[in-house]
């Protein structure tokens, strides 16, 4: 890739707006998206991730506001006129063009010289190591070989931001995973700006610089991945990425923690006032044992062992309690104790792993918490 000015890369939305009839896509969503940078668009279907992308692309038009890209603004700007590419998850490869064909395609529509277009092919083909495959059909390859093929034809034109639009939905999980590394070797290798668009969480955490987690049309919180795991901006967010135990209920002593039917779970914050709130503890940081004659008066929990299973490097276990509510646990496999379904075991965990959020965090709303346990 060329050495190129620092603006060129950037994208900037600003106060953009999309309707479709009476509803509104994405409101009046601004970004800054930085030169190199690898950002994801993550949220559920819905959420105008995808409706964003295909605004930056030029296949849809804002109904208000300003893009920006690499300083220019480019409203109006037909697709074939930006400076960007867009892989989707649909490869679109022509059948009957060898792969040398398919990545040449766009370049060849430019008019551009033969042995210019020959040089940057097998450039592009070497980038994601298939030129070995140049004289092969899209229907000789595998999944994921395809998928390198839409990188190369995307990467030949050299633009200045990539866009990919749930590239790996198709892709078996094994692959996915092995396409995640590549592609985010890739990125830092060639330094362009990548704007990705997904639902799944962990491809956004695994890849991403900044992470930029959309609800409704607009952005619920924009960090990188370690804050948004760990200090999530809202309950939403907090169940989205990753899971959690919610618990509801009055709040106790200056908004330090909630007391439900059962139990108190006590946070080291102190961020709300009012009269109810919802406390979050990821799994992980539950420890699981047999059951004990007593319990600490805040974060534990006694209730039966109803779901026992082998994840790998974790296990996990699912805990009924005196209610409607279970709580998930989470151990390192070499760390967790040998228990069996009917069990009665207690579950703890310590304040300062107990995040607070407003009760009326309209993520209740949404179904991403669980129900009042009283």
């Amino acid at each position: 890739m060329d050495a190129r000015d620092v603006a060129d890369g950037s994208v900037v939305l600003t106060d953009v707006v999309k309707r479709y009839g009476d509803q509104t896509a994405v409101d009046k969503l601004s970004l800054v998206i930085e030169p190199g940078e690898f950002l994801s668009l993550l949220g559920p279907s819905g959420c105008g991730k995808t409706t964003t992308l295909r605004m930056i692309a030029g296949f849809e038009h804002p109904d208000a506001g300003d893009i920006r890209i690499s300083g220019v603004s480019v409203l109006g700007t037909p697709p074939n006129k930006r400076d960007v590419n867009t892989v989707f998850q649909a490869y679109a490869l022509f059948p009957h063009m060898s792969v040398a064909q398919n990545v040449a395609y766009g370049l060849s529509q430019r008019r551009v010289a033969k042995t210019e277009l020959q040089e940057r092919v097998t450039a592009a083909l070497d980038m994601v190591q298939m030129r070995r495959f140049s004289d092969r059909k899209p229907t000789q390859l595998s999944g994921g070989q395809q998928q390198r093929i839409a990188l190369a034809r995307a990467l030949v034109n050299r633009p200045s931001v990539l866009l990919l639009d749930e590239p790996l939905g198709a892709l078996d999980r094994q692959l996915r995973e092995e396409m995640q590394l590549e592609l985010k070797l890739l990125q830092s290798r060639l330094g362009i700006t990548f704007v990705f668009v997904t639902h799944d969480q962990g491809e956004a955490l695994s890849m991403s610089d900044r992470i930029a987690i959309m609800r409704a049309g607009r952005i619920e919180q924009l960090a990188d991945a370690d804050t948004v795991y760990s200090r999530p901006a809202s309950a939403y967010v907090a169940a989205f990425v990753g899971q959690q135990n919610f618990f509801r209920g009055d709040l106790v002593e200056r908004g330090t923690g909630v007391s439900t039917s059962h139990l108190q779970v006590r946070s080291a914050s102190s961020a709300l006032s009012g009269a109810a709130g919802i406390a979050a503890v990821r799994p992980e940081n539950v420890e699981i044992m047999a059951d004990a004659a007593d319990l600490p008066d805040a974060n534990a929990v006694r209730g039966e062992l109803i779901g026992v299973s082998h994840q790998g490097e974790v296990m996990q276990y699912l805990v009924r309690l005196g209610d409607d509510q279970s709580v998930i646990v989470r151990r390192p496999t070499p760390q967790a104790p040998h228990l069996s379904l009917g069990d009665t075991v207690v579950c703890r965990w310590r304040p300062q792993d107990v995040l607070l959020f407003p009760a009326d965090d309209a993520a209740a709303a949404a179904g991403y918490v669980a129900p009042p346990t009283d």
